[in-house]
This record gives C-alpha cells, structure tokens and sequence, in this order.
C-alpha cells in the first residue's frame, strides 16, 4: 500500500481551501482599497477645494491692497505695488515649497560599505557593473575544487 493513498482523496479539500481562502483574500483587499480610494478622493476634492479658496481670497485681498493703495496714488501704480507684492510673495512661497520639498540628503560617506557607483544626484551607468568573480551556486560551494 502506497503511503499517499490514503491522503489522495484529502486532496480535492486542500484545493477547495486554496481556492477559498485566495477568494477572501481576494475581497478583503479589494473592499480595503476601495476605502482608502474614497478616503483619498475626498482628501483630494477638499485640498481643491481648499486652492480654490485660496485663490478667490489672494484675489481679494490683492483687489483691497490696490484700492488702498489707490487712495494716496494713482491706479497704475497702485496696481503696480501690488503685483509686485504678489509677486514678492508668491516667490517666498515657492522657496518654502522648494526647500521643505527636500528631505535629508544622504551621507557623503557610507559607514560600513562602500560609496554608490554613482553620484547621489546623476544618473548613474546604464547598467550594472560586471561582477569580478563569476556567481557561485550551492553546487559549487559543496565542490572545494571549483
């Protein structure tokens, strides 16, 4: 009597289970990522929404700062003042999004390795490099002739 027999007709029940538990899996990460898709899409429309806010209030507040302006000067070079001052802020913004873009730059040294081929910030070589030795497998390392 072969040793497998008695277990062959367990076989269709282990397949069953595969199939069921591959089935939940399935669903469970489906219904996980169809949440987090909704929870990212209202994230989304109230951050738009937010802009556009923004936008409509740097408006009028830029309108008000020209129409104060324009009471001592002329309309010209009151609205000159302004959009300089827009301007003015509108760079200080975009140094700050540049700036806190950026996370720690990496070590100029690597500590217990040796540095990247490459420099941090270029492209690096097209390929990598050809390794000196030729690769071993678990083959080679029970031959100590090779």
């Amino acid at each position: 009597m072969n040793r497998s027999e008695p277990l062959d007709h367990l076989e269709h029940l282990d397949k069953e289970l595969v199939e069921e538990l591959a089935r939940v899996a399935r669903v469970t990460v489906r219904e996980e990522l169809r949440e987090q898709t909704r929870k990212q899409r209202r994230t989304a429309v109230l951050y738009g929404a937010s802009g556009a806010a923004a936008l409509y209030a740097g408006g009028a507040v830029a309108l008000a700062v020209g129409l104060a302006l324009a009471i001592r000067l002329s309309g010209w070079a009151a609205a000159l003042i302004t959009a300089a001052l827009m301007a003015a802020v509108a760079y200080a913004l975009r140094a700050a999004a540049h700036s806190a873009g950026r996370g720690p730059h990496p070590p100029h040294r690597v500590v217990g390795g040796t540095p990247p081929v490459a420099p941090p910030g270029g492209l690096g070589m097209p390929y990598p490099p050809i390794p000196k030795d030729p690769p071993r497998t678990p083959a080679d390392m029970d031959d100590p002739h090779r």
